[in-house]
């Protein structure tokens, strides 16, 4: 069945095209939410939670605005964004023993391997560092521009202006 097709009968309520969905993008829109939640529990009811709002919200998406992954990919972000600021979460991350603390050092440092995991690795490696440490901070790590502002030591207009340009080169190079 062809993706326009099924995205359609997902708009009406069609239950069949939820699952084929579901089944078509669990698993990378899931590698996305537990990079930047770091837990496996927590990233399934994130993940479960965006697709239920994809389903309630699902008249927003419109294909001019772009591709339907892209547009349930910026749901699962924005989720995880606002699973992570949640006083619960902040709540269950003050006792974590010392193992939690130890996988997140690593998962840190090998970045590369879980951007691939979405197919994103070598399209974002070949954009200009300062482009790879925004878009990493930001869209992979989970911080705010501020954030992103004050680890680079660089203003936040620039930070808001690079993010923006960062983006259309990546959209180029993904011919989005």
């Amino acid at each position: 069945m062809e993706l326009e097709t099924l995205i359609e009968q997902f708009q009406n309520k069609d239950a069949k095209a939820f699952e084929s969905l579901y089944e078509m993008y669990n698993e990378s829109i899931f590698g996305v939410i537990n990079t930047i939640v770091k837990n496996e529990a927590i990233a399934t009811e994130v993940l479960q939670d965006v697709f239920i709002k994809a389903w309630n919200k699902s008249d927003a998406y419109t294909a001019k605005k772009g591709r339907f992954f892209t547009w349930l990919l910026n749901i699962a972000r924005n989720a995880a964004i606002d699973k992570i600021r949640s006083k619960s979460y902040k709540n269950t991350q003050q006792n974590q023993d010392i193992d939690f603390f130890v996988h997140s050092i690593e998962s840190n440092d090998n970045l590369d391997q879980q951007t691939n995991a979405i197919g994103l690795k070598k399209y974002v490696s070949k954009l200009a560092e300062k482009c790879k440490q925004i878009i990493n901070l930001i869209y992979f790590k989970g911080y705010t521009q501020k954030e992103t502002a004050e680890t680079l030591e660089i203003p936040l207009g620039t930070v808001k202006t690079r993010n923006r340009n960062c983006i259309s080169e990546l959209r180029k190079a993904l011919e989005v």
